[in-house]
């Protein structure tokens, strides 16, 4: 297990146990996340070594690398898939009509398949070799190593994206000066992460999905993004909501709670979350953050 001693933001070494949480996917081991005494960013703490990372995903139940059909929870995923891939295309064409897209962490491709036949010219980086095979075979998709990202030009994309990635990435820092690098002076930085003091996750506590210990190592705020990007002289510009997230990440913490999905409630619980979240300001079980230089 790696320990880390500084705070991923601030560099801060002080820190407290914030909560304990099962890894209900894969281990069934127990893992600590953290809180910063000093800027309140929260991250999983200690963790596996990066090269131990990988066969915590190995699980048809995580579906953005198995592309899992079967079950209530994953065709439920998949039907709203659908409607938000085109929502994502949307969003980024209010940008750019057309032009050089970068999706890191693309799984199996569905989304830079989306842009391909919008004639988007795409690239992606998946670590996943079996998720990175998918795309490649059932897409005829450029899907790279993630050793590869380090061999991209500088300022090549006009849109780089990270869906439901960044949570995952063991060096933080890195990473965004690596999206610092990539992107080119006019364009946009699209990062989508579960937020930590979402309702949903206040009612779930312990038991709620988005935490996915060990995969999530960081348990972002939206303080916590904009503090990130600024550090390294980004600007976060607008935030928009994933409002579909609330909904299904409940139906995965009701499963997690009581061994049963329980729709109505989920249901509810999503509901509620989302309009704790129209009322008080940008507070969504996930959220969607535009970034640029």
């Amino acid at each position: 297990m790696e320990t880390l001693s500084n705070c991923p933001i601030c560099n801060s070494t002080q820190y407290s146990p914030f909560i304990h949480c099962k890894d209900n996917t894969v281990s069934r081991e127990t893992f600590t996340i953290v809180q910063c005494n000093s800027c309140g960013f929260k991250f999983t703490n200690p963790r596996p070594e990066s090269n131990e990372l990988g066969k915590y995903y190995k699980s048809d139940d995580y579906v953005s690398h198995s592309n899992a059909k079967k079950g209530f929870i994953n065709s439920t995923y998949q039907s709203v898939r659908k409607y938000t891939l085109l929502k994502k295309l949307q969003l980024i064409s209010k940008y750019f009509k057309t032009g050089r897209i970068l999706d890191i962490g693309c799984g199996t491709g569905e989304f830079l398949n989306t842009c391909k036949n919008a004639k988007w010219q795409t690239l992606g980086i998946e670590p996943d070799d079996d998720a990175r095979k998918m795309g490649i075979e059932n897409y005829k998709l450029d899907i790279r190593k993630e050793e590869d990202l380090n061999l991209l030009p500088d300022s090549s994309f006009d849109i780089i994206s990270m869906w439901h990635v960044l949570e995952h990435v063991p060096n933080l820092n890195r990473r965004v000066e690596e999206l610092k690098r990539l992107i080119k002076p006019n364009g946009i930085i699209i990062i989508a992460v579960p937020n930590a003091t979402s309702y949903d996750a206040k009612i779930y506590k312990e038991n709620w999905a988005a935490y996915d210990v060990p995969r999530h190592l960081y348990h972002f705020s939206p303080k916590d993004i904009e503090s990130l990007f600024r550090k390294h002289g980004l600007k976060m510009f607008r935030i928009l909501p994933m409002v579909f997230d609330s909904f299904y990440v409940s139906m995965l913490s009701e499963k997690i709670k009581t061994g049963k999905i329980n729709i109505i409630r989920s249901t509810w619980n999503g509901l509620i979350s989302n309009l704790s979240a129209l009322k008080s300001g940008k507070t969504y079980s996930s959220q969607i953050y535009l970034i640029k230089k």
